[in-house]
């Protein structure tokens, strides 16, 4: 068998487990799950970006709320329907991406994580400014009338693990034809050796905003999914945490690797929901695990995967 049919059949083994579990798993881990794999796609919006370009953005979290808002903002005051109001919450990612590339990068290394910081700090301020429409840091709910798609009720547990799933399958296989793409490659050119690649004929500079605009739909696409699949918007979802998430979970499921930022996402999800029910200190127990697997797995838990099975994209 061929490395690329290997992993083409291994991530739609994964694919095939998550779906199956819809109908094994009781509701409250249904629930998690689904929650995590929604995160895991703004998750893989980062590691396009972090793993596979090789840009460490302090500021994702603009383009999830973006997409959180983008979505929820249309839906709560003008009465749009989901399905256009995702479109929205995509083009509103996408925008904000745009407006961010053509600053930032212009700027490299730790003056690129300064001004992506900067911008998602100007984003959560103006959600704050905007309290009026936005609620601030108290957010609003999205009705459960509202949250409505083709005649299915995302409300309901089933539907909304199903819909996270799909979600997550779709961002999965477009990510995964896309590193295998030659403009994937070059990306992958551009983190080892941006200098090499321009020398080689590419335009580093507009693919790596390509990359940007990219990782910030994907994001948005995680932001909105989130507040249509679980109703809520707030602006705790803006703040400098959830640009910090976003890297821990790529980090510990292995950078630039397809299925890294779900496992993250997963690890880490389940650790600190296991370590609250230890102790109300439950971040110290994280934090030490944290540590740990940085020490010990300083590729991630996919990198350590990676390094056996070199096939995995």
């Amino acid at each position: 068998m061929s490395r690329g049919a290997k992993a083409v059949l291994l991530h739609a083994a994964l694919l095939a487990g998550l779906l199956a579990l819809n109908w094994v798993l009781p509701d409250y881990h249904r629930g998690n799950l689904a929650r995590v794999m929604v995160l895991a796609v703004y998750a893989m919006g980062y590691n396009l970006l972090f793993g596979y370009t090789g840009l460490l953005s302090l500021g994702h979290a603009l383009f999830f709320a973006a997409g959180m808002y983008g979505l929820a903002l249309p839906m709560h005051h003008l009465g749009l329907g989901l399905v256009p109001a995702f479109g929205a919450a995509l083009l509103a990612g996408a925008a904000c991406g745009l407006a961010v590339g053509l600053l930032a990068l212009r700027t490299t290394g730790v003056a690129f994580m300064i001004v992506t910081l900067m911008f998602a700090q100007a984003g959560y301020l103006a959600i704050l400014i905007a309290g009026a429409w936005t609620r601030g840091d108290e957010g609003f709910t999205i009705p459960a009338a509202a949250r409505q798609v083709l005649g299915l009720d995302l409300t309901e547990p089933g539907v909304r693990y199903l819909a996270a799933w799909a979600l997550f399958a779709a961002v999965l296989a477009i990510l995964f034809r896309l590193v295998r793409h030659p403009a994937g490659r070059v990306l992958v050119a551009i983190r080892e050796n941006e200098e090499r690649a321009r020398l080689l004929g590419y335009d580093t500079h507009a693919m790596k905003l390509l990359a940007t605009v990219l990782s910030a739909t994907v994001a948005a696409a995680g932001g909105a999914a989130h507040a249509a699949l679980f109703g809520y918007a707030g602006a705790s979802f803006a703040a400098v945490q959830y640009s910090i998430l976003p890297l821990l979970w790529v980090l510990l499921g292995g950078a630039g690797t397809l299925v890294g930022p779900f496992v993250g996402t997963l690890f880490m999800f389940y650790l600190i929901d296991w370590a609250a029910d230890v102790t109300p200190a439950y971040m110290l127990l994280a934090g030490l695990a944290l540590i740990l697997l940085t020490l010990f797995l300083p590729q991630g838990i996919m990198g350590l995967v990676r390094g056996r099975l070199r096939w995995l994209p």
